[in-house]
């Protein structure tokens, strides 16, 4: 692998199998946050998480689908950070929300910002990335308490949709290009998300 520092091989434990796919697949996240899908290889990501290169192939089938559940990971909001949310005033839960998604792209951001740029936009890559925002996105919906909503549903979707586009432009800006800072793009984010939630889908 060339122009990415691979950590430190660790001693082999003993895992059950659950563990031992979950350790091969934040090593894989970490490597392929440090580089690209190209840089990376199979044997990198079993050397890191001090395993086989078989056991690569039992648990993810290859390289490419090891990737994509990195991608899956990495693109989607959870249900329990959803859950883990204050239930005080919707801008409260803004403010946290935002820190949450900031914070996991400053684990992960790199894979998730320039995801495919090796692999195109392959259709087993859009399928994962389409499902990913969809559920993020509905996600979204419930934290910021229209989930109950349900006649004009499509409309509100559509502006979370929008909004998640921002999102993915403001990470971009912070992380890749190195023009704004995390805190600019925390106010960004959570000032636009404010608006929508107390102005425009209100008025809709």
């Amino acid at each position: 692998m060339t122009g990415v520092e691979r950590p430190e091989e660790p001693r082999r434990q003993r895992l059950n199998p659950d563990e031992r796919r979950q350790q091969i697949f934040l090593c894989a996240q970490k490597l392929f946050n440090d580089g690209s899908y190209d840089e990376v290889s199979a044997t990198d990501i079993a050397a890191a998480a001090g395993v086989a290169r078989g056991l690569i192939n039992h648990y993810f089938g290859n390289k490419r689908g090891l990737y994509l559940e990195v991608i899956k990971v990495s693109s989607t909001m959870s249900e329990s950070a959803v859950a883990a949310l204050p239930a005080g005033p919707s801008e409260q839960r803004i403010d946290v929300a935002v820190t949450w998604f900031l914070d996991s792209l400053e684990k992960s951001g790199a894979t998730w910002l320039s995801f495919g740029s090796s692999m195109g936009r392959a259709p087993d890559l859009e399928k994962i990335l389409i499902a990913a925002e969809n559920d993020s996105i509905e996600l979204l919906i419930q934290t910021c308490g229209f989930g109950g909503r349900s006649a004009d549903r499509e409309q509100i979707r559509a502006i979370f949709r929008i909004y998640a586009q921002l999102a993915r432009s403001g990470a971009r800006e912070w992380l890749l290009r190195k023009t704004l800072t995390r805190p600019q793009v925390h106010a960004l984010l959570a000032s636009s998300l404010k608006v929508i939630v107390d102005d425009v889908i209100p008025a809709i």
